[in-house]
Parts: structure tokens; C-alpha cells; sequence
């Protein structure tokens, strides 16, 4: 199957991947810009020099466009650092994070994404498969491998700690709607790893967590 895509003087047609990541690239700019509204297929094709048609062959409705825009210009939030020391990467990624919703105008846009697909079928799955899946399953692999090294209890319950570390975030953000800004990624990350129990002496706490209470 022939796609519509437009060609460029003295070039000839774009490769589909590079008109892909055009669109892409124009949806997000829209996106974080303007809000969820502003992009639609009109807009979007105007801004990549890109076929309407193609857009539409490609994606079922301007939400799944936005939502997948929305992962791709997320990417290098989404990476982890290994550092060897999993307290300390993820602190670095969920401050990160926090900073991509609170200074890098991701705020807005994510919580017009999550909040219309609760009644669109379509965006629902494009944000489950294009973001929150692939994000989880990326936590989950740095997770892994700190398990693996034993920085981590064999029986942890990897999924548990990526709900209480940015599940805490997404609460805060859109069902109780108050400030916070980077500095609850190492509260949350202590609460996850060590827990908020009394320490004893059979339970000492971690040496990581002394070093930067003391």
C-alpha cells in the first residue's frame, strides 16, 4: 500500500518513518503549546508539511495522535540512569519527571489526556499502549535489575513501588489538585525503599538513607 505523503522540491517523496516522526514532533510542540484541543489532523499536517490522509490512515482520532506525540516527546524523560545505585537513579527520574510536569508545560497536556480518555475508548487504549504501559514496564526493568543485584528484596513487589512513586504523583496532580514540586521525589523514594516503620535494631536503616538524613 502506496502512502500519501507529500514530497519536498528536488527530493522527492519522504520515507514514512521521517514524515512519522515529523508529525509527531509537530503534535507534541501543539500539545505542550496549546493544550489537547489544538491538535487536530488540520493543524497537525499543516505544521509537519504532511498529507491530512496520512494522518488519518495512521491514527484513529487526533487523541491517539496526541497521546503518542505526548510518549515521544517525553522519551528522554522516560529513561533511566544505572548508576549502580537504584536510591539515588530513582530519585534522578522521578525528579525528572516532576520537572517535565511542573517547569517543562507537561502538566497541562497530561492531565487533559488522561482526563478525556475516562470517555474515549480510542484514547484510552492509544495512552495506555504509547505511554503508561511502555513508561511502567521501563521502571519495572530498572527495578529488575537492582533485584537482581540485591538492592532489592527477591519477594519486592516491583508493580507496588512504581504505584507508590509516581501513582503518588498522578494523585496529587489530578485528584487532589495541590502543589509540589521535585523535592518529594527523595520522600517518596524513601517511603517506597525503607518504609515509614520505627527502625530497630534488627531493622537498621539502610546506609544509603543514614548518609542523607545525616
Amino acid at each position: 500500500m502506496s502512502e500519501n505523503i507529500p514530497s519536498r522540491p528536488g527530493r522527492g517523496r519522504r520515507p514514512a518513518a521521517e514524515v512519522r516522526a515529523a508529525v509527531l514532533a509537530a503534535a507534541g510542540r501543539i500539545l505542550l503549546r496549546d493544550g489537547m484541543r489544538a491538535v487536530t489532523f488540520d493543524r497537525v499536517a499543516t505544521e509537519a508539511g504532511a498529507s491530512k490522509t496520512t494522518l488519518y490512515r495512521w491514527w484513529p482520532s487526533p487523541g491517539a495522535l496526541a497521546a503518542e506525540a505526548y510518549f515521544a516527546r517525553s522519551l528522554r524523560v522516560l529513561e533511566f540512569p544505572d548508576t549502580g545505585d537504584i536510591r539515588a537513579d530513582l530519585i534522578s527520574q522521578l525528579g525528572a519527571f516532576v520537572r517535565w510536569l511542573k517547569d517543562e508545560g507537561a502538566e497541562r497536556p497530561m492531565s487533559e489526556l488522561v482526563g478525556a480518555a475516562q470517555m474515549d475508548p480510542e484514547l484510552a487504549r492509544a495512552w495506555s499502549e504509547t505511554y503508561a504501559q511502555p513508561r511502567r514496564e521501563l521502571a519495572r526493568e530498572r527495578l529488575r535489575v537492582a533485584q537482581r543485584q540485591g538492592q532489592l528484596r527477591e519477594d519486592a513487589d516491583l508493580d507496588i513501588i512504581v504505584d507508590q512513586l509516581w501513582g503518588a504523583c498522578y494523585h496529587r496532580l489530578l485528584v487532589l489538585k495541590v502543589p509540589f514540586d521535585e523535592s518529594i521525589a527523595t520522600r517518596l523514594v524513601d517511603h517506597a525503599l525503607y518504609g515509614s516503620s520505627p527502625r530497630t535494631a534488627d531493622h537498621p536503616e539502610p546506609a544509603a538513607a543514614r548518609r542523607h538524613h545525616g
